[in-house]
């Protein structure tokens, strides 16, 4: 194999690895930094080092792997000091280059996401290396330094929380939009009724500005208490223009200002109510939707 077509295979493999990484870590930019890395990694052997591994592909995910869990582990202290609430990067549709393109799937979903902040390093690398991406309990037992029994258990353990948090039946992908754009509608038209009969009584809104942009530092329950600290910001950030996008893959809003994306929304439907509100407010987190959030 020539030394450009092996070139070619081994950089073939980075929207896997993007993929992957996203959905270990929840950041778009700790991704692209654990694939960095990753690529770093293979670099730095001789070219005979390269040639002995059978398969480059598996190998870069191995270590994609290790990489993430490492990173999760440091995370779990960094976001303790991190200001206010820590919500995963959103996502916008993708655009640019194919090798940067986060596939956008249920396991990309905010709500799962969410889900996914809850569990141990270890349990939300075995969901995800074996329910998304296949990989076989005696990999990722290999990768975590576990027992593959350990790893099933990981696993079994990580699923009973995302049963427990999607126990609600889910709402069509439709019937989700349509919640969402008379949410919109009604919050641009300031109809206070309106918007508190589309939330469901009990709704939970949870803000991240990381420090860097104002955001309310708790969540916030209750249907009446989110619709006012929507009027609130409204009435703080004038001239704030309401977008629907598409939010990882979900129906979502985007708020612009002077034409520059400043918050996203994501939301979590249930029947014709909107049971969780996710509003991502840090501007380290919404460099991926540009200028004009599109």
């Amino acid at each position: 194999m020539s030394e450009d077509a092996a070139l070619g295979g081994i950089m073939s493999e980075r929207r896997q690895l993007i993929n992957l990484a996203y959905r270990l870590l929840g950041s778009l930019a700790e991704a692209e930094d654990a694939v960095q890395e990753t690529y770093t990694r293979w670099y730095a052997m001789d070219p005979a080092q390269q040639a002995a591994i059978e398969s480059p592909g598996a190998w870069l995910s191995t270590v994609a792997s290790r990489v993430c869990l490492d990173q999760l582990r440091s995370a779990r202290a960094r976001r303790e000091r991190y200001v206010g609430e820590w919500i995963p990067e959103p996502l916008p549709d993708p655009t640019g280059d194919p090798a940067d393109r986060v596939t956008l799937d249920e396991s990309v979903g905010m709500a799962f996401l969410v889900v996914l902040e809850s569990m141990t390093p270890a349990e939300r690398v075995a969901l995800i290396l074996h329910d998304v991406f296949r990989y076989p309990f005696a990999e990722i037992a290999d990768i975590t330094g576990r027992t593959t029994g350990a790893c099933r258990e990981l696993a079994s353990s990580a699923r009973r929380r995302v049963r427990a948090a999607q126990a609600l039946p889910t709402t069509p992908a439709a019937q989700r939009a349509d919640v969402v754009r008379d949410f919109k509608e009604a919050w641009a038209a300031k109809n206070i009724d309106a918007l508190i009969g589309l939330l469901d009584p009990d709704a939970t809104a949870i803000a991240d500005g990381g420090g860097r942009s104002g955001a309310i530092l708790h969540p916030i329950e209750g249907a009446a208490e989110i619709v006012r600290n929507l009027v609130i910001l409204e009435d703080r950030l004038r001239d704030l223009t309401i977008l629907e996008r598409t939010v990882n893959g979900q129906p979502g809003l985007v708020a612009q200002q002077d034409g520059v994306t400043v918050s996203v929304y994501a939301f979590d439907v249930v029947g014709d109510r909107i049971r969780r509100i996710w509003a991502v407010r840090n501007p380290d987190k919404l460099r991926a939707w540009g200028a004009d959030g599109d």
